[in-house]
């Protein structure tokens, strides 16, 4: 693969990870805004936490090859409940939850060869 092949197949993946890293992080933190819509949907306090814990680890995972596809793979479900969130909660577009969703289907095609469960 040439230079600027190499280099454009990993902006998709850079345009996913790093606002990844930075949601998980900021609910990580505790961010009362981010976990309001949690507390909004009827879900427990933890839950928050632990879609951020699940964010972030996705997040750094955009950027190793062997773990891409299975991030991407875990994180579609979670960009389903936010876009649904959006939806039906009077918050704004779900734009950008679909976008990442289709950020997630190319990270899988592009590195489901590198992925650690396919079969070689």
């Amino acid at each position: 693969m040439s230079k600027v092949k190499t280099v454009l197949s990993w902006v998709p993946l850079v345009l996913l990870g790093l606002p990844m890293i930075a949601a998980g992080g900021a609910k990580l933190a505790g961010v009362p805004d981010l976990h309001a819509s949690f507390s909004q949907m009827g879900l427990p306090g933890w839950f928050g936490y632990f879609i951020g814990a699940c964010e972030l680890a996705a997040g750094i995972a955009m950027f190793i090859p062997r773990f891409t596809a299975l991030a991407a793979t875990g994180l579609i479900p979670i960009m389903i409940g936010a876009a649904y969130f959006h939806l039906f909660y009077a918050v704004p577009s779900p734009a950008p939850a679909i976008v990442f969703i289709a950020l997630c289907i190319y990270a899988i095609v592009l590195r489901r060869k590198d992925a650690i469960w396919y079969p070689i």
